[in-house]
């Protein structure tokens, strides 16, 4: 079922975009920043975010481009396998939904849609909830909240 309402958020997001009505909210898009290295199945990243609303706001995305979209997925793993809580515990992570079509050249429909995943801390009830853009890249930090794993 998941899998037609993705179909559905792509051909929707093809329609709105080629009448130039949906236009991009995302404020941290900059498709010339270098993708972080891979090591050890994880993204080597080296800088926290001093912004709030880095992940945790759909205008302000964690932005991981892609090789392919077919392995879009893949980023998001490599993301959160570079991070711990911030007492080092860990966490569990599931997308739930996706939300908010903009439009985007990085795309083979011409649009794109921001994954929605909810992180669960092990030892805490509280959930967090991150927004993921797959299609643009943009400089990959470590969001408040978290630690880079050494």
């Amino acid at each position: 079922m998941k899998k037609y309402k993705y179909y559905f958020f792509v051909a929707l997001i093809t329609i709105m975009s080629s009448c130039g009505s949906v236009k991009s909210t995302l404020k941290n898009v900059d498709n010339n920043t270098p993708r972080p290295a891979i090591k050890d199945n994880h993204y080597v990243i080296t800088e926290y975010s001093n912004d709030s609303k880095y992940g945790y706001d759909k205008d302000y995305p964690i932005n991981l481009g892609f090789d392919n979209e077919r392995y879009g997925t893949r980023s998001v793993d490599y993301f959160f396998n570079a991070l711990t809580g911030l007492n080092g515990e860990k966490f569990t992570y599931i997308k739930t939904e996706s939300c908010c079509p903009f439009p985007t050249k990085r795309s083979t429909m011409g649009g794109g849609i921001l994954d929605i995943h909810e992180v669960k801390f092990q030892g805490k009830d509280k959930k967090i909830t991150l927004y993921f853009n797959i299609y643009d890249k943009g400089k990959i930090m470590c969001p408040n909240g978290f630690l880079i794993k050494k």
